[in-house]
C-alpha cells in the first residue's frame, strides 16, 4: 500500500491558511506571530537564565504578574520596558530591527 505524502513546508501552510504576504489575512497572522514571538523569546531567555517570573520581576522592578502577561501574549510591552527586563533582569541586551 502506498502512502500519500502529505507534507509541505511551514511557509506553505502559512500561505494556504492566512494568504500571501501583505494581505489583510496574512499582515493580522504576521503581527500576531511578532508579538507571540517576543513572548516566547523573553520566557526562553529567563528559563535559560535559571530564573523565575518572580527573581525577574524583582531584578527589573516590575511584578510577576506583568512579566507572566507578556510571555503569554497577554499584554503588550513598551520598548523601554522590554530593555529594563532584557539588560535590568537579565543582564542581556536588547536589539531591535526594522525590515523593509
Amino acid at each position: 500500500m502506498k502512502e500519500k505524502n502529505n507534507l509541505e513546508s511551514l511557509d506553505q501552510f502559512v500561505e494556504e491558511q492566512y494568504g500571501k504576504t501583505g494581505t489583510p489575512k496574512r499582515d493580522k497572522f504576521e503581527k500576531g506571530y511578532e508579538i507571540f514571538k517576543l513572548g516566547f523569546l523573553l520566557q526562553q531567555a529567563r528559563i535559560e537564565k535559571g530564573m523565575t517570573q518572580e527573581q525577574l520581576a524583582e531584578k527589573c522592578g516590575t511584578n510577576k504578574g506583568y512579566i507572566s502577561k507578556i510571555e503569554n501574549d497577554i499584554k503588550e510591552v513598551r520598548i523601554s520596558t522590554l530593555q529594563k527586563i532584557v539588560e535590568l533582569g537579565l543582564g542581556g541586551h536588547l536589539e531591535l530591527s526594522i525590515k523593509l
